[in-house]
């Protein structure tokens, strides 16, 4: 008979298993045939034809397909029974077994009517059972067929047999065979779906896909320990026989379960390898491509700053036009330099992981290769325009320190020839000690002043713009200037030098050109270039002809213009110096104060105080930059016109009269906060050796500095064109600062409840002795000196007269702030009845 399909598990058929109406022991016959013992069962007929055939169909299958091919030994113990039954059960095996049946040997009746009965019925009716039967009247015959040791002990063996056991052995066994297919198939369709997957394209999504495949992973992971801990558990099981009896001799059906379930701890095994291979494949593949966008997307980041870093330092200019800009454009080149080392230390980072990840065999060589090469690159570039810059700037300050050295040395040699006394020079002694001493001057000069005008523009030709190449041509000039001044006066020196060949008698010299008798400590205490200087060197020696005279008031009038140069030079130098202090005032402080980035220093004293602190810098950092210096520049070539620019702009430079105004409420504020971490970080980022309130005094002392430099071109200016409108714009400057003077006084009045620009302009103010008239009355002014006078610092205005009592404020500060409080006012008309003595 062909063999059918089986049940797909024993656990399905349980039931029917535990009836016991046919059961595979596990022994074999001589020939390999798998025995199945058909125990007494008397419903046996009564059985549902689906039992048998699902019990017969699932015994056939156990055995392996080799054994099964021989052909199975059916036992049949009917030896209760009756020949009737033992009929019935054959012919239903006949129709019913699904396997090849190789003997069927039957234990008839044992019973002497129904033995007899069998023997003589088995004879007619063995052709209906279509298999080889064997009737048996004992276990002893039965043993010639099979060995007592695969029988049970039922049937005469020595086999012991438990059908629970078995049953529970083979549900356990095909349960873990269900769960090894279960995992494999389900370790094949992740590793089915991991290897169709496509990479994310961010890093998020990369992180989220490995941390799913992970928890995944580690589930199919605890699955698998499961089955294999089920297994070696079950394989415990099988082998607990040998535990307990080493002399235990196992069944062939034990065996073959002992060989499935190690079959399928084998495979399980395997599975775990293999999943375990592809498992470390992926991951590094998932890994990798984590790290892949994380790089792309530092990449992005990186080279969005470089780029930002490159357009900044394209945009940088290293022009500079002195040697304070210069220091200033070097430190801004500086700050550029900070910033971007740190952006280029994170780009050849990224380049190094990158080369890790090339170095790691990463699957994205392609893509991450050109990208660190890119990163190099543009950091190559951006290290290179900042070394060409900086070198740039380092040759303008070179250039701008040697001419400023070079106009050093012709200021000093102009002091010098100025400086020489004339009376000394009229002895031969005199004379040489002085061209001794040009000579130790002229001495210095090649390490002081410029030599080679082409070797000049040939060095520094990177760095000249038109203004610098200006400044040059002026230097030279200048150079050019003293060294023929040194000349002449080199001339007059030899020739006073020379032997006599008769007595001198000196003679008095001009009166219009004596020079006024000064004492020493008044000299030491004037300028270089004082006006009794000056005047020395107008004096010649009387023993010169009228030519000689000539030659000395030309070189008089050459050497005023030297010194008109150089105080036009020292206002354009300090102008310019000026204008570059209120830049780094106006953007290291007042900026700052914006940035969110420091506003956790900013104590809450400051917080919307900028105006309060700095008043109107901006206003006359502007008016400066954009106007003032420009149009002094104009007079240049001409510094003795430059008092029509004061008189053109005298309005303008009323600005500084609020910023005066502001600076005791400036002051007070600046007191309160000056040791805030703030101004620390913002003066350490400029590299200030001193603090914001020296700066923000600079206006102040600006505004003052300008009538010094105004009488000094005045005095060396004494019959030019342009005298008049110097004297007109040193009366108009110092007209200024007496407006701010008073302005500062005006603004201190405390008490007073009316308007005081309803008085009309402050025509004068000033401290005074004050009388008044006593209670009982005095007819006399002279008794009035008996009374104590009161100080009272007067305010005259158009309209009216204030009295006001000066009071000291107590505190720190660049000077201390005084206040005035209100006593008394009268009008202008009856001021002809008061009494004032100025004390």
């Amino acid at each position: 008979m062909q063999r059918e399909l089986s049940p797909v598990c024993a656990a399905e058929i349980s039931s029917e298993l535990h009836k016991q109406f046919a059961f595979l022991p596990g022994g074999r016959a001589v020939n390999g045939s798998p025995v199945i013992v058909f125990p007494e069962f008397p419903a046996f007929s009564e059985l549902e034809e689906e039992e048998v055939q699902n019990v017969l169909g699932y015994l056939t299958a156990v055995p392996s397909v080799a054994a099964s091919g021989v052909g199975f030994i059916l036992v049949i113990d009917r030896r209760l029974d009756r020949w009737a039954a033992v009929k019935t059960t054959l012919l239903r095996i006949a129709g019913s077994f699904p396997g090849n049946v190789n003997l069927v040997l039957v234990l008839r009746p044992s019973t002497l009517f129904q033995r007899t009965l069998s023997d003589f019925l088995f004879k007619f009716n063995k052709d209906d059972f279509k298999m080889k039967v064997v009737m048996l009247s004992s276990v002893t015959e039965l043993h010639a067929y099979i060995d007592p040791g695969q029988l049970t002990t039922e049937l005469g063996g020595t086999q012991e047999y438990r059908h629970d056991t078995w049953i529970s052995h083979r549900t356990a066994i095909e349960a873990f065979a269900l769960m090894v297919k279960t995992t494999a198939q389900t370790l094949q369709a992740f590793g089915t779906e991991l290897a169709e997957m496509e990479l994310p394209n961010d890093a998020d999504a990369a992180a989220h896909l490995l941390h799913a495949h992970t928890q995944k992973k580690d589930k199919m992971k605890d699955n698998l320990m499961v089955a294999l801990s089920q297994g070696g558990r079950l394989l415990a099981c099988i082998n607990e026989p040998l535990q307990t009896d080493p002399e235990y001799t196992m069944t062939h059906d034990e065996l073959e379960n002992l060989a499935t379930v190690q079959r399928l701890l084998g495979q399980l095994d395997e599975t775990e390898t293999a999943f375990d291979d592809f498992w470390e494949r992926h991951r590094t593949k998932l890994e990798q491509c984590l790290q892949l966008r994380h790089f792309e997307q530092r990449f992005r980041e990186v080279r969005l700053q470089l780029d930002v870093t490159s357009e900044r330092l394209s945009g940088f200019s290293e022009v500079s036009v002195s040697p304070a800009h210069a220091e200033h454009v070097l430190r801004e080149l500086g700050g550029h330099e900070d910033k971007a080392s740190d952006v280029l230390d994170r780009a050849l980072s990224l380049a190094g992981e990158g080369d890790r990840l090339i170095d790691d065999a990463h699957y994205a060589e392609d893509s991450i290769r050109p990208k660190c090469a890119d990163l190099r690159a543009v950091c190559e570039e951006i290290g290179s325009t900042l070394r060409s810059k900086k070198s740039l700037l380092l040759q303008a300050m070179e250039l701008h320190q040697a001419l400023d050295q070079a106009s050093r040395w012709c200021e000093e040699g102009i002091f010098l020839l100025a400086s020489q006394p004339v009376d000394r020079c009229q002895s031969q002694d005199g004379a040489e000690a002085a061209l001794q001493e040009l000579e130790r001057y002229l001495d210095t000069g090649p390490s002081h002043t410029l030599a080679d005008r082409g070797a000049i523009c040939c060095q520094y030709e990177a760095v000249l713009t038109a203004q610098l190449r200006d400044q040059v041509e002026k230097v030279f000039q200048k150079q050019s200037s003293v060294q023929e001044m040194f000349e002449k006066r080199r001339v007059s020196l030899k020739k006073l030098a020379a032997k006599q060949t008769r007595p001198v008698q000196p003679v008095a010299p001009r009166p219009e050109v004596k020079s006024p008798r000064a004492s020493p400590n008044q000299q030491r205490k004037e300028r270089r270039y004082s006006e009794d200087n000056v005047i020395c060197k107008k004096v010649e020696s009387p023993l010169h002809n009228g030519n000689t005279r000539h030659g000395s008031l030309s070189e008089e009038e050459e050497n005023l213009a030297v010194l008109r140069r150089h105080v036009m030079n020292e206002l354009l130098e300090t102008e310019r110096a000026y204008v570059e202090e209120l830049l780094c005032v106006l953007e290291g402080y007042a900026a700052e104060m914006d940035n969110p980035a420091v506003a956790h220093l900013l104590p809450s004293t400051l917080l919307s105080k900028k105006d309060v602190l700095f008043g109107n810098m901006s206003e006359i950092y502007q008016f400066h930059k954009r106007t003032f210096l420009k149009e002094l520049e104009a007079y240049t070539d001409c510094p003795e016109l430059v008092g029509r620019c004061f008189l053109e702009r005298m309005k303008d430079l009323q600005i500084y009269e609020a910023y005066c105004q502001n600076k005791p409420r400036s002051e007070s504020l600046w007191r309160q906060c000056s040791d805030c971490a703030f101004f620390q970080e913002c003066q350490k980022k400029l590299e200030h050796k001193l603090g914001l309130d020296s700066y923000l005094l600079k206006p102040v002392q600006r505004i003052t500095k300008y009538q010094l430099l105004l009488k000094e071109l005045l005095k060396y200016s004494k019959g030019c064109d342009g005298c008049d409108d110097l004297q007109e714009a040193l009366s108009s400057i110092l007209g200024i600062l007496k407006a701010v003077n008073d302005s500062m006084h005006l603004i201190a009045i405390t008490g007073y409840e009316g308007n005081l620009s309803g008085l009309g302009r402050l025509l004068m103010q000033g401290s005074f002795s004050v009388w008044t008239e006593h209670k009982k009355g005095h007819a006399k002014v002279k008794d009035l000196a008996r009374f104590k006078p009161m100080q009272r610092h007067l305010f005259l205005h158009q309209k009216a007269l204030l009295f006001c009592k000066r009071r000291e404020e107590s505190g720190e500060g660049y000077e201390k702030a005084p206040s005035y409080s209100f006593k008394h006012s009268l009008s202008v008309r009856p001021l002809r009845r008061l009494c004032l003595f100025v004390s």
